[in-house]
């Protein structure tokens, strides 16, 4: 049972995310805030009962970082359509996520398994990505938004995610034309 613990944990976190979405657009802000301050007190519990009890698995390895970005990239749309933020921000966010798993896609497509690590600024990110939302759900939540806090926080993560996209970019292609100039060698190896 504990080896499945963290999983199901992760699990509910991605189960919360419709939840989280419906109070949103319904404006029960309160209670999106509450729902995703669990969701987050449940990404750390989920990790240190993995390491505790060493029931790290694979599934847990690509269902912890799933169920984190499907959380952030639902509240981005949720917020960009009730116009907390400007929307082309949440534009920005989800189309460096789907690119970056477009290009792991095409890679594994063309024959190419890529393993490619977050860079420092990627979770730099993230962590501006959390502080922004989490401040954002906790401002609509108890009426204390600032429109200065939320300008400020737009352009901090449109900055980091801008600069993580372009590393990525830059990771994926370097590593794909190593991948094809040994494959040219092999082909000839006179080369």
């Amino acid at each position: 049972m504990i080896k499945n613990l963290p999983n199901l944990i992760t699990l509910g976190r991605i189960v919360a995310v419709p939840f989280i979405v419906t109070f949103l657009l319904d404006s029960e802000f309160l209670y999106a805030f509450l729902l995703f301050f669990i969701a987050g007190l449940s990404d750390g519990l989920d990790g240190y009962l993995a390491k505790k009890y060493d029931a790290r698995t694979r599934l847990g390895a690509y269902m912890d970082p799933l169920a984190d970005k499907l959380l952030l990239t639902a509240i981005f749309i949720a917020l960009a359509y009730r116009e907390v933020f400007e929307p082309w921000l949440a534009v920005l966010v989800v189309s460096r996520d789907v690119s970056i798993v477009g290009a792991i896609l095409l890679s594994s497509a063309m024959g190419y398994e890529l393993e490619i690590k977050p860079h420092f600024v990627s979770k730099v990110n993230t962590l501006f990505q959390i502080v922004f939302m989490t401040y954002l759900l906790a401002a609509l939540g108890f009426e204390f938004i600032d429109s200065e806090w939320v300008k400020w926080g737009t352009w901090a993560v449109a900055a980091t995610t801008t600069l993580s996209w372009l590393i990525y970019l830059n990771q994926w292609i370097s590593i794909l034309s190593g991948f094809e100039a040994a494959e040219a060698e092999q082909e000839d190896p006179n080369k």
